[in-house]
């Protein structure tokens, strides 16, 4: 084997004038002779104009994070001030040795656009607001233990951007806080240096294809391209290959690896979320990054999804994270890495195995531990226009962002969903996806939002908001509509013009703030639910019974891929005023440090996203004292393996059984079966309960329940 040989990168040492920031690698990690150097922590910053480097800094705050954290505190932050038009944000560090042939900064997130100066020399800038910039400081980067100071500027507020590109508006925020709210690293290598990978898992032949993108600025006639995969955990070897290609001076280009056999290959699931890492290297870089043998696509026929070529049920909840970046309680929670993962570990109590991130991304983080938690993500790029907003984005100005955002995430096995856009007329979203949608060689399915799918292949979603119709304080619903109410979600006429299947990924709009109070858009509804006088506790039970009810009948109606819950993570605030300002949805935590769900929520939503689970067919809010009704009772098995068990029916006034009746029941795999019993209604009048349950051979008792009230 010969290759030309280049400069070497031995003795290369870094040293920081901030010390104690610890590496943000996530999932990519870096090996000899590449260096990727943490630049997060404290940072100076300060406000000015948009073209001035402030003369001083007076302020500092933590990278990542967002302005709102910075000490002493600015003033007349997520929005339009004439305090200022930018913050710039500033630190310094040394390269001890030489600066080798390769050097990059990488800001993974950063709004409202990002422009750059290193030694006082202009950079580049890098505009859009949820995908990482990747900018080339070789040229003006100082090595030899000479001091470096960075400067990176941040529009103020959301206007800094232009209409015609993403900005992340959403109709119910008021602030939008900048910041620099990933984090910062540089990358130090030599060349022929790695650019990007991509992995495109092949289940059938236990094998995956790699794509490995190089770059080189001189002649390579022939260097050695190793790949080695280990399995995450136990650091077990259990596929390599090799290559010898050469490269031209001023070269990009991509080496496709079609198949590398995976010996004992293990497939990765939310039920077991299995990693492996790849090793890339040449002979001037090398790196690591995890991956997951795992398909994931939509039956067009069946309606379903299809996790590593089997039908799974999609249960589940949503993440805000834009909104919680604006909630008072919110500190530096979406940067704490063990936060963030018992944040997961809760949605996974609640017996979710998918999250939609909703109307924006949270840091990379949140993806290694969704990866390792085990989800399946629906992630959702953050264009929220209905009919018409304050920013109008482009298809020419969406592809680059679509292009940077999936080659950020493409080798996670946690995401699942392309989501172009939540609730948007528009055709620009159509025209960029079905730009880049070949890039993903994986061919995960897009999600268009209100617009029209794209592809057979692709899905789409429905929110069926069936308490929305209060809103307004006028023509009310009840669970006692439900008959009414068709299995099938509504769709609007573009989403039809392709039968895919539907996920229903928001429903209920019954939304309680942490303390129990009503937002602005709920406050009419829980006058009517329960009188103008109602108590925190009674509205906390009124929602939980409402959303368990909600959640039974969209499950099992089997009409849908999914069901996700909104939301399990957002803003709380005060209702008491029209959105935006006033809080409009909410998640369901009573505390956010110790993730504590309200407990009302946590017995009776959770029971009713159980794998086994069961809807009580019975909406009456009154029958006569005395009569006979056939009720139907819909048993539904997301699990791989048969259930048998005895499903009863009771009555109950307060905790004193009135009736009871049994009837066994087996339900296959992925099934669901539907009972028939006869309940005798009591003969006395007054407020019942009747509650449909079964043992879900777990240990745990799974129920349904309906109140009433039997008159004469």
């Amino acid at each position: 084997m010969s290759f030309t040989k280049l400069a070497g990168m031995s003795g290369l040492l870094l040293a920081f004038a901030v010390s104690g920031a610890a590496p943000a690698f996530g999932s990519t990690k870096p090996l000899p002779p590449r260096r990727v150097v943490s630049l997060d922590g404290t940072w100076q910053v300060e406000q000015g104009s948009m073209e001035q480097v402030p003369k001083a800094f007076s302020h500092t705050v933590v990278v990542p994070g967002l302005i709102d954290l910075a000490q002493p505190a600015f003033q007349e932050i997520g929005k339009k001030s004439p305090l200022r038009e930018a913050f710039w944000y500033r630190r310094t560090f040394k390269v001890d040795g030489h600066v080798p042939a390769v050097a990059m900064l990488k800001i993974h997130k950063a709004r409202y656009g990002t422009k750059v100066f290193l030694n006082g020399r202009l950079v580049g800038e890098h505009l859009p607001c949820f995908t990482p910039a990747y900018l080339d400081v070789k040229k003006h980067l100082k090595g030899d233990g000479q001091e470096n100071e960075l400067v990176v500027r941040v529009g103020a507020n959301r206007e800094s951007i232009p209409q015609d590109m993403p900005t992340g508006w959403d109709f119910e925020k008021y602030l939008y806080i900048p910041g620099i709210y990933d984090s910062v690293e540089l990358i130090l290598t030599g060349t022929v240096h790695i650019v990007r990978v991509q992995t495109v898992p092949d289940l059938p032949g236990s094998s995956v294809r790699v794509l490995v993108t190089l770059r080189t600025d001189r002649r390579a006639a022939m260097f050695p391209l190793d790949l080695t995969i280990r399995e995450a955990r136990s650091g077990r070897q259990v596929g390599q290959e090799t290559a010898n290609p050469g490269m031209y001076n001023n070269e990009e280009k991509t080496f496709d690896f079609k198949k590398i056999g995976i010996k004992d290959c293990r497939l990765w699931s939310p039920e077991d979320p299995f990693l492996y890492e790849l090793e890339v290297s040449t002979y001037m870089d090398k790196l690591k990054l995890r991956f997951g043998m795992r398909s994931f696509r939509f039956d067009r026929e069946s309606g379903r999804a299809f996790l590593n070529g089997k039908p799974y049920f999609m249960r589940g909840t949503n993440v805000c994270i834009y909104r919680f970046f604006e909630d008072a309680a919110r500190r530096d929670l979406p940067w704490r890495a063990d936060w963030v993962r018992r944040l997961h570990q809760q949605f996974k109590w609640m017996h979710w195995n998918s999250i939609r991130y909703c109307i924006g991304f949270p840091p990379e983080i949140w993806y290694d531990i969704a990866d390792e938690e085990g989800f399946l993500i629906q992630d959702e790029f953050p264009i929220w226009l209905l009919d018409k907003a304050p920013e109008n984005p482009k298809a020419e100005k969406i592809i680059p962002e679509y292009t940077e955002w999936m080659r950020e995430r493409w080798n996670h096995p946690c995401v699942v969903i392309w989501d172009a856009q939540n609730e948007s007329h528009t055709a620009e979203t159509g025209k960029a996806l079905q730009a880049v949608r070949h890039l993903d060689l994986s061919n995960r399915p897009w999600e268009n939002g209100w617009a029209a799918p794209q592809s057979p292949t692709d899905c789409v979603e429905s929110h069926p908001y069936l308490f929305s119709r209060g809103w307004q304080g006028k023509n009310f619903f009840h669970l006692s509509d439900m008959p009414k109410v068709s299995g099938v979600p509504s769709l609007n006429r573009e989403q039809q013009k392709l039968k895919v299947p539907i996920i229903i990924n928001e429903y209920d709009w019954l939304w309680l703030n942490r303390d129990g109070s009503p937002t602005c858009l709920t406050t009419e509804i829980y006058k009517n639910l329960l009188g103008p006088n109602s108590t925190a506790d009674q509205r906390r039970l009124s929602r939980a019974r409402n959303v368990a009810a909600l959640t039974e009948f969209w499950r099992c109606h089997r009409e849908c891929a999914g069901v996700l819950h909104f939301c399990g993570l957002g803003y709380a605030r005060a209702g008491d005023k029209p959105r935006p300002e006033g809080g409009a949805t909410s998640d369901d935590f009573i505390d956010l440090e110790k993730l504590t769900f309200e407990p009302h929520f946590a017995q009776y939503v959770r029971e009713a996203f159980n794998p086994v689970g069961l809807m009580l067919d019975f909406w009456a809010a009154e029958v006569a004292c005395g009569s006979k009704q056939e009720v139907k009772v819909f048993v539904i098995n997301d699990l791989y393996k048969d259930w048998s068990g005895n499903v009863r029916l009771r009555i109950l006034r307060e905790d004193k059984e009135v009736s009871a009746e049994s009837q066994p029941c087996t339900v296959a795999a992925l099934g669901r079966e539907t009972l028939k019993l006869t309940a005798a209604m009591p003969n006395e009048p007054g407020d019942y309960t009747m509650i449909a349950d079964l043992a879900d051979g777990t240990g745990k008792t799974i129920r349904s329940l309906r109140d009433f009230g039997a008159k004469k």
